[in-house]
């Protein structure tokens, strides 16, 4: 099939993904190629720039081989990358340290000194706990800590930001970034400068790129050496892309009020387009114009979700790995069919999925995982079933605390790995009653990408008509009401769960903390 095609290009935590996609939204192939994650002290986590940027025109290089596709075919590209990734470069915009990617925690005093400022700028975190991964935390540390390279930064951006300007020299930053890391409020003048001003940031808005851009627009064009590195044409244009969840949700069609993008995976992500600006205790957001001009962005989110199952599997499901390699199939296969005949609620086992605290609604890094329920009853099935519904339920404590708030989630349209589950996709349906969609493309970071690519390119006016034309939806799994019933004692037991034990919660955690050093 003639072109044109479309590269999305999906940087994630340990690997680059780049996908070639037709105007139809239907991929052709996909390569990927990894590159190493640093943890220098506890909590730390760093990568190196130059080392993306190989895995790039590697993964670039093979997927063209891969596809057949011929060079002059690809009309543009677009990309994604992950958030809170803070980049520092010199004048020449070479990179003075490795860049301190989301994962990292070492801001956390910082973020409760911000916290503590009670400006007005942090509606975005719902006037409530900051997290320790965004942006200004984590450069007030990187000030605070090493003021000369601080010093000798003449730029700082996100992982995007680096991205367009190795790509096509053109030092903007995606609205993207700026409003769900940076404080960046278009409605309200941009940049919040009282509130770096007041956390001692004063200084850093200027080292910040000088064009806000929207996503989908062309932030440049592919400059002749680096296209002949990755085997593109020069001159195609660059799409402005943003946060990898954030451009996944372009991917799965999730750009109306009422939808939820649904990110599955280690953690779980829970995106949402509203019509009116929404600020409220354990919501993150609204934010404004952050993937759509002219409309607000809601998140919430849990920490530690397929992370807890693959700990489960990993640590004590040795006689179900064993049955699974006998029988030739997934040893996840073998706890989906001990899990499925038992009863919703796992007859009295209540599962918290808080192993690596939790990040919405209490934004707190202390929370830990509880099972409470044990009895001698319980089997494996039990456990494994209960772990599910209890990722559920946290699920459904992040919409309701979005109903409360006025934002009701009609739709949820799911992509990550538990999609492949029916079992847990249909009780992430009955928990909340609200339908799931699963779409044809379940990569929807790459896709997203290729779409914005694709308004860059000019073969669609904007972002949602392309969304509109590629992005097909594949199945639907419809909630079970009485089931739905059935679980509502079980989220309340939940919910209701954390708060009496938070303090002794805290202190244990504490405590661990403390052996260590």
């Amino acid at each position: 099939m003639p072109g044109p095609y479309i590269i999305g290009i999906d940087f994630g935590t340990e690997s680059v993904r780049v996908g070639i996609f037709d105007e139809a939204g239907q991929s052709v192939a996909f390569a990927s190629q990894e590159y190493p994650l640093y943890h220098p002290y506890p909590g730390w986590a760093e990568q190196k720039p130059d080392e993306w940027w190989a895995a790039l025109v590697r993964a670039t290089r093979a997927v063209l081989d891969k596809s057949g596709v011929a060079k002059e075919e690809i009309a543009g590209l677009g990309a994604d990358c992950t958030s809170c990734t803070v980049v520092p470069l010199d004048q020449n915009f070479q990179p003075l340290r490795p860049a301190i990617i989301w994962m990292d925690v070492r801001a956390a005093d910082q973020a409760r000194r911000i916290a503590a400022s009670g400006h007005p700028a942090l509606k975005y975190n719902g006037f409530g706990n900051v997290s320790a991964e965004w942006l200004p935390c984590k450069t007030l540390w990187f000030k605070e800590n090493e003021p000369e390279l601080y010093r000798q930064a003449a730029h700082i951006g996100e992982f995007i930001d680096w991205l367009t300007y190795r790509l096509t020299g053109e030092w903007v930053a995606s609205i993207n970034n700026t409003s769900i890391r940076w404080y960046y409020d278009r409605a309200e003048g941009g940049w919040p400068e009282s509130f770096y001003e007041q956390i001692g940031l004063g200084d850093l808005i200027p080292k910040f790129p000088p064009n806000v851009l929207d996503m989908g627009v062309v932030a440049g064009r592919l400059l002749p050496d680096v296209a002949a590195e990755l085997g593109l044409p020069a001159g195609i244009p660059v799409a402005e892309g943003g946060a990898d969840a954030f451009v996944a949700m372009v991917g799965l069609n999730v750009l109306r009020p009422g939808q939820m993008a649904f990110i599955t995976g280690s953690s779980h992500l829970t995106l949402g387009q509203s019509a009116q600006p929404l600020h409220a205790r354990g919501i993150f957001g609204a934010y404004t114009d952050a993937v759509l001009p002219g409309q607000y962005t809601v998140e919430g989110g849990q920490v530690s979700t397929g992370s807890v199952v693959k700990w489960f599997k990993e640590n004590f499901c040795g006689r179900e790995a064993t049955q699974a390699a006998a029988r030739g199939v997934d040893v996840y296969t073998v706890l989906d069919e001990l899990a499925a005949p038992i009863p919703p609620g796992s007859e009295g086992l209540v599962v918290l999925d808080y192993w690596q605290g939790n990040r919405t609604p209490y934004v707190d890094p202390e929370a830990r995982g509880i099972m409470r329920g044990l009895s001698l009853k319980h089997t494996t099935g039990h456990i494994f079933r209960a772990i599910i519904e209890g990722i559920a339920y946290g699920t459904e404590h992040i919409l309701r605390t979005f109903r409360q708030n006025g934002y009701v989630v009609e739709e949820m349209v799911a992509a990550g790995g538990p999609t492949k589950s029916p079992l847990w996709m249909q009780i992430h349906a009955d928990v909340s009653n609200v339908p799931i969609t699963l779409t044809a493309v379940p990569d929807g970071p790459a896709l997203g990408s290729a779409i914005l690519g694709a308004v860059a390119a000019g073969l669609y006016a904007d972002v949602q008509t392309a969304a509109d034309k590629m992005v097909q939806v594949r199945s639907r799994i419809e909630p079970n009401p009485e089931t739905h019933q059935v679980y509502q004692f079980y989220v309340d037991q939940y919910i209701n769960t954390y708060p009496p034990l938070q303090e002794l919660t805290h202190a244990l955690t504490r405590h661990v903390e403390t052996q260590k050093k």
